[in-house]
C-alpha cells in the first residue's frame, strides 16, 4: 500500500519523533532545513555561512533522535540534503546508523 513519509526538518521533528511516527510510515530527513534551524543560522548569508555543518554537536543529535526512534519502530528513515555529499564523514556515520 501508500505509504506516507514526513519530512522532518525543524527541531520540533526531533523533540516529538515517536509522536510523529504514530502516523506516518517513517522519516525524510532534511538536513539542510534541520542544520539552518537547529543551529539559527541563514545558511545563504555570507556572515554565518562558515558555520552551516551537518556535522555540529547539536544536529548529530537530532540526526540521531530521528535515525533511532524510526527504527525502534520498524519504519523507514531516508535523508535528503547536501551534508552526506559535502562530509565523507558524515555518509559514513549515517551509513552506520543504518541509513
Amino acid at each position: 500500500g501508500l505509504k506516507v513519509n514526513m519530512m522532518a526538518e525543524l527541531p520540533s521533528n526531533v523533540f516529538l519523533a515517536e509522536e510523529f511516527l504514530e502516523y506516518f510510515d517513517g522519516f525524510s530527513i532534511g538536513s539542510n532545513d534541520l542544520t539552518q534551524l537547529t543551529l539559527g543560522l541563514d545558511r545563504d548569508s555570507g556572515l554565518v555561512a562558515q558555520y552551516f555543518d551537518e556535522r555540529n554537536p547539536a544536529v548529530m543529535k537530532g540526526l540521531e533522535t530521528l535515525i533511532k526512534a524510526a527504527k525502534a519502530k520498524g519504519k523507514y528513515v531516508g535523508i535528503c540534503g547536501q551534508g552526506p555529499s559535502d562530509h565523507p564523514d558524515l555518509a559514513k556515520w549515517l551509513m552506520e546508523q543504518g541509513i
